[in-house]
């Protein structure tokens, strides 16, 4: 009885009908649903897009892995585990915290962070450089790496020949109420170069040499974190991997772990975005429910006779569900496939180029197997939904 409830829902989806809107408002239904499926496929390749434009961004200057103490603030590298480590890739010791700069007229609180003299290179920051140059050191000048919005925001320029000066609280020292900067530590440095990364990190990162910021920290061996690069002979190395050779004490972070809040916005703000645009599918599947009710109205005749030939009203029932059904994946299958080609031409052509001058040209766009999935499985589970609905509301 199934192969003939089909059968005749596939006759009423294509045979002529009396009425001409019917055929009307089934073609609206089936570009409506066509629609926004490919609109489902383009808007979320498109954040597909941007968010890995802002994982390849963060990556530059995120390591594979960080290793950080799990209590304290600062630790002396075990050699042994170092040399273990180096077996992975490049061991970057890395010394951080915020301190207290004043520029000209300017002062303000920044994230320094004191690393080696080949960092700029390894970790891609060099590229990033907008401004000035990517070196730590002239001589025995120290020199200073800021964030966009860090220097421009505090008139720092490295054509200035004003040097920063950084203060950082003395380890082993009280406050003198008569004359507090004495438990201070400073240093003065040159702003040396400009990177933009993103809008977090261009905000209040200050890169230094590793032995500036030992001497601003009063700090000998210990380091706040080893940043881990994995080699391509690594593989694929696993955080438990890591922690293995690190043992107990110490908390291995991935590059996603890193920024936890962003990754997590990230995925909430797709699944919002998958959401939306359900519900916009859902409002124009709405348009099956006119056709089926008037496809019924008009095939009452043929009711009566498949009721009189043994079809009971859930056989009957089923083929208007089945028909309902076939006109949102009929849509469905032309706008999976105008979706994926229209994404596929923008992705690897470049066809919409962004507004303004930015690090990519053309909007950015990444198809993935499992949006598509989720796309098809959404929009054709609404549309049988919305077919059952109607079909037991034009029949009640």
């Amino acid at each position: 009885m199934r192969g003939i409830t089909l059968h005749i829902a596939f006759r009423y989806l294509f045979a002529r009908k009396t009425h001409n809107v019917i055929n009307v408002i089934s073609a609206i239904s089936v570009a409506g649903m066509a629609i926004g499926t490919a609109a489902l496929i383009l808007i979320l390749s498109v954040y597909n897009g941007f968010d890995n434009l802002i994982k390849d961004n963060l990556s530059d200057m995120d390591p594979d892995f960080r290793i950080e103490p799990a209590t304290g603030k600062y630790f002396v590298p075990d050699t042994r585990t170092v040399s273990a480590l180096e077996q992975l890739g490049r061991i970057e010791p890395v010394l951080e915290d915020n301190v207290f700069f004043a520029y000209s007229d300017r002062q303000g609180i920044a994230r320094a962070k004191g690393v080696g003299p080949a960092y700029p290179e390894s970790c891609g920051l060099s590229g990033h450089i907008v401004e000035g140059e990517s070196r730590l050191h002239l001589g025995d000048i120290p020199y200073a790496l800021l964030g966009s919005t860090l220097a421009y925001g505090n008139g720092i320029h490295p054509r200035f020949i004003d040097m920063m000066t950084l203060y950082y609280p003395q380890r082993n020292s009280s406050i003198s109420l008569s004359n507090p900067a004495s438990a201070l530590n400073s240093l003065k440095v040159r702003p040396g170069g400009i990177f933009s990364i993103s809008a977090d990190t261009d905000a209040d990162l200050l890169v230094l040499p590793y032995e500036s910021m030992q001497e601003l920290l009063d700090c000998t061996d210990e380091v706040n974190a080893l940043e881990l690069r994995l080699s391509p002979a690594a593989g694929k190395t696993r955080t438990a991997d890591v922690e293995s050779i690190v043992g107990n004490g110490f908390t291995v972070l991935d590059r996603f772990q890193q920024h936890p809040a962003l990754f997590r916005m990230m995925r909430y703000e797709k699944a919002a975005i998958y959401l939306i645009l359900i519900f916009v599918v859902i409002i124009i599947a709405f348009n099956i429910f006119g056709s089926l009710s008037m496809l019924i109205i008009e095939k009452k005749d043929d009711i009566r006779t498949l009721s009189a030939l043994g079809a009971g009203d859930k056989e009957i029932r089923r083929i208007f569900v089945l028909e309902g059904w076939m006109i949102s994946l009929f849509g469905l299958a032309i706008g999976l496939v105008a979706g994926i080609a229209i994404t596929l031409l923008q992705q690897y052509c470049g066809i919409v180029k962004l507004p303004g001058n930015y690090l990519v040209q053309y909007y950015p766009i990444a198809l993935k197997a499992a949006d598509v999935l989720a796309t098809a499985a959404g929009v054709a589970t609404t549309g049988w939904v919305i077919a059952r609905l109607s079909s037991r509301a034009s029949r009640s």
